[in-house]
């Protein structure tokens, strides 16, 4: 691991030193309300209050809570708060605290490594002796991955082992699933268990998980064919669906059974419709990653005539005998924020606990984000962060502490390539626009708005940046909370359109109202968009 050292206080620029003062003056601003106004001051007034007022006065949003502030990126200087104190919850915009952390903390060349290793002793192609799979949190290691280390361990001249395969997963704790996920998303894909030993069966690389496709058979009353990606026997197939004839409605459904690797497929699926893919969670990804590899190891011919054990620590006198090493983190920042991988963020968490603290546990990680934020100007204490992901509905966090935390980073080190990774957009790229990809098309926003997105049910938020139509560059955070729409992302986007559209210094504004037509999308689940497999309207 290459740790980043900086001291804040000596990287800051006079105009950045200046954005904490006025940060401090807007949680002020947030209790004693807008100086300068009158206390009923509403959508009448001129200028961006009147303007993102008005905005905010979308029947969507009734009853509703709205944190929105705007500032200057340059200075930091406050254009705009509507209750940017208040605690909300911010979704996946949990992700930008927990991605700049791990910036700065394990460093943008960091990266993961997997090890095979070995005890006992070597006599020509037998090894008599244990052998060691030893993960530190890769989550964007592939089946490929595995096999190349397979063939790896072959290609040094162990053909037989005599001992164990043993799966090395203890650089993370044990627990599995973070705090307060919701019980009833125990197979879907975006609440995977974390483990610092698993797999990613796609370059979504969406770890801990498997993905599954049921084919309709060629004739009415057979079972539909299943596939597994990666092939393995670490999961069960419970197949219980049936092909009906053509016309009928498709009804297929996989699941994983509670507590347990069984998939279920049920339902029907009429002839010739296309195939039904989900990507599924496993549970207990150490095991899954392990059988993956074992499988592997017998394909290059490497026989293991012991048991396969899991969670043993690598005894230090081991010997390397090979090793496979992740992309760079600026590089794993894309598809971690560009698409919101609930999982990258956990295992990025864990990984800052560790290397923080040598303890890879969510208490760990979160602790040490925490620190780094303070560093930031970031007020701590009126905010509550209980994942990497934002997938816990215990996330709490100002508008206005995200808007400070995105006006201090941006004279760090790795800012550039932080900032890269954000979603653009309109920009039809999933892997540019991401979760924005759909969103503010044929506006002065789009290819010019960058920001992390975030949605639960009832929860949506915007944070970024963006420059107006006189070239200032501005900064953002909008979160929504309780309301009853299943989306209120066109509300978000009038927003930041209307920065985009308007001359802020000069007082020259262009309201956008909200207008879901706009959007070229169909209307948001109530999920994060990139959480919607195969394919999600964002």
């Amino acid at each position: 691991m290459r740790p980043v050292t900086r001291t804040t206080q000596t990287r800051k620029s006079p105009a950045v030193r200046a954005t904490a003062l006025g940060l401090a003056a807007l949680l002020a601003w947030t209790v004693q309300g807008l100086a300068g106004a009158p206390a009923d001051a509403g959508p009448s007034d001129t200028g961006l209050k009147g303007a993102i007022d008005e905005i905010l006065t979308d029947p969507r949003l009734d009853g509703g809570a709205a944190g929105v502030v705007v500032a200057d990126a340059t200075t930091g200087a406050t254009l705009y708060q509507r209750d940017g104190g208040d605690r909300l919850m911010p979704a996946s915009n949990t992700k930008i605290p927990t991605s700049v952390a791990a910036m700065a903390l394990l460093g943008p060349d960091h990266r993961f490594r997997t090890e095979v290793l070995a005890t006992g002793r070597r006599y020509a192609d037998t090894l008599h002796g244990d052998l060691y799979l030893r993960g530190t949190g890769d989550p964007t290691t592939l089946a490929a991955d595995y096999d190349r280390l397979a063939a790896r361990v072959a290609a040094a001249g162990v053909r037989r082992v005599t001992g164990r395969l043993v799966a090395d997963d203890t650089r993370f704790d044990a627990n599995r699933l973070g705090r307060s996920w919701a019980a009833d998303d125990e197979s879907s894909y975006y609440s995977a268990q974390i483990s610092a030993l698993t797999l990613a069966p796609d370059t979504d690389y969406d770890s801990g998980t498997v993905i599954v496709e049921a084919a309709a058979a060629g004739a009415p009353g057979q079972r539909p064919a299943v596939t597994l990606t990666p092939r393995n026997d670490y999961v069960r197939v419970d197949n219980r669906a049936t092909t009906v004839g053509s016309g009928r409605p498709d009804t297929l459904t996989i699941e994983r059974a509670h507590g347990t690797n069984t998939l279920v497929i049920s339902g029907e699926i009429p002839v010739g419709a296309s195939p039904t893919k989900e990507w599924i969670t496993v549970d207990e990804p150490t095991g899954y990653a392990t059988a993956v590899f074992a499988d592997a190891l017998a394909a290059h011919g490497v026989r293991v005539e012991g048991p396969t054990r899991l969670g043993l620590r690598t005894p230090a006198s081991a010997r390397p005998v090979a090793a496979h090493e992740s992309m760079p983190l600026r590089q794993l920042m894309h598809p971690f924020m560009k698409l919101s991988n609930n999982m990258h963020a956990e295992a990025l968490t864990k990984a800052v606990g560790y290397e923080v603290s040598g303890s890879g546990s969510w208490d760990a990680g979160l602790a040490a984000v925490g620190a780094y934020l303070e560093k930031e100007g970031v007020d701590t204490s009126r905010l509550r962060q209980a994942d990497g992901s934002g997938l816990s509905r215990m996330n709490l966090f100002p508008a206005g502490q995200l808007a400070a935390l995105l006006l201090a980073v941006q004279d760090a080190p790795w800012y550039a390539d932080w900032y890269a990774s954000l979603p653009v957009a309109c920009d039809p790229d999933r892997l540019v626009g991401g979760t924005l990809r759909r969103r503010m098309c044929d506006t002065p926003a789009a290819l010019n708005a960058r920001a992390k997105t975030g949605t639960l049910t009832g929860a949506s938020a915007l944070s970024g940046y963006v420059t107006d139509a006189a070239g200032r560059r501005l900064v953002y955070s909008v979160v929504l909370n309780n309301h009853l729409a299943s989306s209120v992302k066109d509300v978000e986007d009038a927003i930041v359109v209307t920065l985009a559209s308007s001359d802020t210094a000069a007082g020259a504004i262009t309201e956008v109202a909200p207008r879901a037509e706009r959007r070229a999308a169909p209307p948001a689940a109530p999920l994060e968009c990139g959480w919607l497999k195969p394919e999600a309207p964002c």
